[in-house]
């Protein structure tokens, strides 16, 4: 896939047509660990246990740049169709980060097929765990 592709997403987001891709995805705006500049990225929603939290993954674990932005930098923005909202990321334990897998695998059988068979195939080895966030919407 090319980058403009894989973009494709954010350039939706920042004219503000978002909400053509549903509520299961989100622009996620982090800030750069090294640069400190503004980073953008499109993320599928794992779970939503509350109307304030969202449950992202990383499919190519903590070597995503994302992730390890939010490591260093927690304080994020996400928008989910028209509403840009902070937030604060807190990465989830491994045992949280099974369970949100197991309920996103039940609710979404065919999704999770085909990214867990896409995932496998980026990194190049088997997948049973993946680091997942969880997105505490509002003022932190």
């Amino acid at each position: 896939m090319n980058r403009r592709v894989a973009r494709a997403p954010i350039w939706l987001y920042r004219h503000r047509a978002g909400w053509v891709l549903g509520p299961r995805v989100l622009l996620l705006e982090h800030l750069g660990r090294k640069s400190g500049l503004p980073r953008y990225v499109c993320l599928e929603v794992v779970d939503r246990p509350s109307p304030t939290t969202i449950v992202i993954v990383s499919g190519f674990g903590e070597r995503a740049q994302w992730y390890r932005n939010l490591v260093a930098h927690p304080h994020c923005f996400v928008t989910l169709g028209h509403h840009r909202l902070p937030a604060h990321a807190r990465m989830m334990s491994t045992a949280e980060a099974a369970a949100a897998l197991k309920r996103y695998q039940a609710a979404h059988p065919p999704a999770w097929k085909r990214l867990h068979g896409a995932i496998e195939y980026a990194v190049g080895h088997p997948v049973d765990q993946l680091p997942m966030i969880e997105l505490l919407l509002g003022p932190s």
